[in-house]
């Protein structure tokens, strides 16, 4: 699923949050990486995209505790870097001695207006100890989480449980972003669109009933219309968002026709 570096800096993470893990959820990159491990995963011929970061979204709210997640990130081997100008300013918690390159960050939902009432960006909290940027959608993602059994690179043979973000979810959630993100990230994530269409490819009812039954309801009227159209217009024709995911998939024998094609059936079963 990863190489051996990339495991064990992600075993130390899973180990500094154990006290948390049925109540954060992974998302981004490292639940794509993860899907692989769930029982309803096909299995695929590649392997998933590589990323250094693990996205970590958490409630704005958890239960005190003592040591906190600062505390145990701390004592895991994970310094903090700040980033930006806002109060607090947002982190990266990276593992400072291991010359990886890996780190985490935190991601709570930002609800209601984008500034408080002095009119300053609500772009960062403090939960649990650590800062957590705010961000619209990431509600979306906390919502009927999957789990899978991740194997600890350890001496002894233990498993945890992790959280990761219901295919449903992840997939609306990179569609609701989607224009916001940059080509970049555009591009990366199309190919976790088709990509995750297709381990779960075979699971497709399961979605559905998902979108249906949890993900509707908790969803604003204009961001189920904004999924719906997504269904019928992002992936018409090719565009530079989709040239490009082919060109990351490189070697993978992916065409931008293919990319198109394979995403728009997708979600045309998806949202049926």
């Amino acid at each position: 699923m990863a190489n051996g570096a990339d495991l064990a800096a992600f075993s130390r993470l899973v180990r500094a949050l154990d006290p948390w893990l049925d109540r954060v959820v992974f998302v981004g990159g490292w639940a794509h990486r993860l899907y692989r491990l769930h029982p309803h995963a096909q299995a695929l011929d590649y392997a998933p995209l590589a990323t250094l970061d693990a996205d970590v979204a958490m409630p704005a709210e958890l239960p005190a505790a003592a040591p906190n997640i600062r505390d145990r990130l701390r004592e895991y081997g994970f310094t903090e870097e700040f980033l930006g100008d806002h109060q607090p300013p947002a982190t990266h918690y990276t593992l400072g001695d291991e010359g990886t390159g890996f780190y985490a960050e935190f991601l709570t939902p930002l609800v209601g207006g984008a500034y408080d009432r002095r009119s300053r960006r609500k772009a960062t909290a403090h939960v649990a100890g650590v800062t957590s940027q705010q961000l619209r959608h990431i509600d979306v993602l906390l919502v009927d989480p999957w789990a899978v059994q991740f194997q600890l690179v350890s001496q002894a043979d233990e498993r945890k449980e992790l959280q990761v973000a219901n295919p449903t979810c992840f997939l609306v959630q990179k569609i609701l972003i989607h224009s916001k993100r940059s080509p970049e990230d555009r591009a990366r994530d199309v190919l976790y669109i088709h990509d995750t269409l297709e381990v779960f490819g075979g699971r497709m009812e399961e979605l559905r009933a998902a979108w249906l039954t949890c993900v509707v309801p908790r969803l604003h009227t204009n961001h189920v219309r904004a999924a719906l159209r997504a269904r019928d217009q992002m992936f018409v024709e090719i565009t530079d968002a989709v040239r490009d995911a082919a060109i990351v998939a490189a070697g993978r024998g992916l065409t931008p026709a293919s990319v198109r094609e394979a995403c728009q059936y997708g979600l045309q079963q998806l949202f049926a």
